[in-house]
């Protein structure tokens, strides 16, 4: 792509902390109490508990009118009943005005409240379902995201803008609906919390967009009072159709429902408005559920937030930028090991991400999860995953709180028993320590904190470690390790660099557990032995022991037709990558990696 034909084909990454223009604009604009600054996806936002204890995410758009935007000023009942007036088509969608505002400039706000469908089947036709197999509706904040970078449009030729409607707000209501009520396919959820791995997607709540009116008509509207002839007119629309869908690839993006009664046109008398200078028409694009970026743009936009993610993770101990943490997320430390804090507003989830830089923190939150997840160990419940910024992770429900498989009569199972599954945050302290002591470990990243009740909803069969973590609190003055969700742990895919080479973004290496490559018969079963022996005692002479070391506890790098990673002795390198059951026997005094001083059953089969 030349020059020409892109100014800057990146959005900028999200800053440490709101914009010095929205924080003007707040002070212009007194903020409730308790308000505060977030940063979802690079747009900003501020957000407010409602009266009626719901959600409400305002934009810098929507921030003058942040009083209008209240539900209690467009979603009263008996108001929205006598004034809401429901739009064409197959989408919940109202305009609505809101309650006049005596002193305000803008005395009522015509709006444009439109319920978000994500996890709804798309309704397409043939033709446009062959195009765009993969169409799904973007979640909310997606949304938001995907129309303010079309706003701003720094991709792709400077003389083409697009209109939109103006984002004003996100409002989550409290309630809960059941099933049936929200229309949404438990099978496509499903799949988007595939893609939005570890994650739950609430679809028992609401999500409502808000938008603020296009004065106008849309573009069928237009042409039948301009052109009586029918077959003239679909001629209009499908030129009309077409130029719109050019401006779009060209600023990369694409719709796949494109309909003429998304373009909002103004008329002139009677006669379409178009410009002085080129003579096109002047429109602006309504509906933005199916909005998505163009294959060439989404992989420059992928492309270039990987190379920042890996200088990041590099350096995310000590960033090499001065730091400023935004209101919505805090420094924390647990076991010795420093985490960025906060809560993925999507689904009310808790993240702890590891490292000192809250830069990192967007990487990990739910909207980021985009493709298809690969199951690594269905028994494990592992997952490979690519997120949409072409990162490349491992992530795993935690066991914590499971009592393991097997008898208290046979020894091996009393052994695991008595010390039960590690935390996630026991398997991040242990795993950094292992590589501090010289062992080759996996690299952690995040852990992922459910907002809604997980399987342990019902009570825990181990107790201990809930037990022993009252006391550590997170900044938010909860215990950091609570029964009632499910914590995911999420991992670096291994692909053959370290973390100060992955910079470089070559030279990757395929991994393979042990007893996958067993298994293909890349390895025999002397090979297999000697790299258990060795990884055994690997893990002994630097302090540690897996009291359920299995072959697929031990990563190893290869090449496919190449040969194995080796190190210096020529000897097949290996990895370690499951740390539910290992145990530090020799604690660093200030880095404890144990809720619970176990002593393990030495007893052995």
């Amino acid at each position: 792509m030349t020059a020409s034909s892109t100014r800057n084909p990146v959005p900028a990454m999200p800053p440490g902390e709101p914009p010095r223009e929205m924080l003007a604009g707040a002070e212009s604009h007194a903020l409730p109490r308790g308000a505060h600054f977030l940063r979802i996806l690079a747009v900003n936002y501020v957000h407010i508990r409602t009266e009626d204890q719901g959600d409400l995410y305002v934009t810098e758009e929507g921030l003058p009118f942040i009083e209008h935007l209240r539900p209690e000023n467009w979603y009263e009942q008996q108001w929205f009943k006598e004034h809401a007036e429901r739009l064409h088509g197959t989408s919940v969608v109202y305009r609505v005005p809101t309650r006049p505002l005596p002193g305000h400039p803008v005395a009522s706000l015509q709006l444009v409240a439109k319920w978000s469908r994500v996890g709804e089947d798309v309704p397409l036709d043939t033709f446009t379902l062959t195009r765009y197999m993969d169409a799904e509706f973007n979640s909310p904040f997606e949304e938001f995201s995907l129309v303010q970078e079309l706003r701003e449009g720094e991709y792709g030729p400077a003389d083409i803008r697009i209109y939109t409607q103006k984002p004003l707000a996100i409002y989550v209501p409290p309630e809960r609906l059941q099933m049936w009520q929200t229309g949404r396919s438990r099978d496509r959820i499903l799949r988007k919390k595939a893609r939005h791995v570890g994650i739950e997607i609430d679809i028992l709540r609401s999500y409502i967009l808000l938008y603020q009116w296009v004065k106008g008509i849309n573009a069928v509207e237009a042409y039948s009072q301009t052109c009586y002839e029918e077959s003239r007119r679909q001629e209009l629309l499908a030129e009309l159709t077409r130029k719109v869908e050019h401006d779009l690839r060209a600023k990369g993006f694409i719709v796949a429902d494109h309909k003429p009664s998304h373009f909002i046109v103004r008329m002139r008398g009677h006669e379409i408005r178009r410009r002085r200078r080129t003579g096109e028409i002047v429109y602006a694009l309504v509906d933005h559920e199916l909005l998505a970026r163009t294959p060439d743009h989404e992989e420059q936009v992928k492309a270039a937030l990987r190379s920042r993610y890996l200088l990041l993770q590099r350096d995310r101990f000590n960033p090499s930028h001065p730091v400023v943490f935004p209101p919505h997320l805090k420094p924390a430390s647990v076991l010795g090991v420093d985490y960025v804090y906060g809560r993925a507003e999507s689904t009310g989830g808790i993240l702890w991400v590891v490292g000192k830089d809250p830069d990192l923190f967007g990487y990990f939150l739910p909207e980021r999860w985009r493709r298809k997840q690969f199951s690594l160990s269905p028994s494990n419940r592992t997952w490979y995953t690519q997120t949409k910024d072409r990162v490349f992770l491992v992530w795993k429900v935690s066991r914590v709180g499971d009592l393991p498989p097997g008898s208290p009569l046979d020894p091996r199972a009393r052994r695991l028993i008595a010390h039960g599954y590690n935390s996630p945050f026991e398997e991040f302290a242990i795993a950094l320590e292992m590589m501090r002591r010289g062992v080759k470990a996996v690299y952690p990243r995040a852990i992922y904190v459910t907002a809604q009740p997980g399987g342990s909803v019902n009570g825990v069969a181990d107790t201990r470690r809930f037990d022993a973590a009252r006391g550590i609190l997170s900044p938010e003055g909860q215990p950091v390790l609570r029964p009632e969700p499910d914590y995911v742990t999420i991992w670096g895919y291994w692909r053959g660099l370290e973390d100060d080479q992955a910079p470089e973004d070559v030279g990757f290496w395929s991994p393979i557990d042990a007893e996958q490559a067993r298994a293909k018969d890349y390895i025999s079963a002397a090979q297999l032995e000697e790299i258990m022996e060795r990884h055994r005692a690997t893990l002994a002479a630097a302090g540690f022991e897996d009291l359920d070391l299995r072959p697929d506890h031990v990563l190893l790098s290869y090449r496919p037709g190449a040969a194995f990673m080796t190190d210096e002795h020529g000897r097949i390198q290996t990895r370690h990558c499951n740390m539910e059951m290992v145990r530090c026997l020799r604690p660093a005094p200030d880095r404890p990696c144990a809720l619970v001083a176990v002593a393990a059953d030495r007893t052995t089969d």
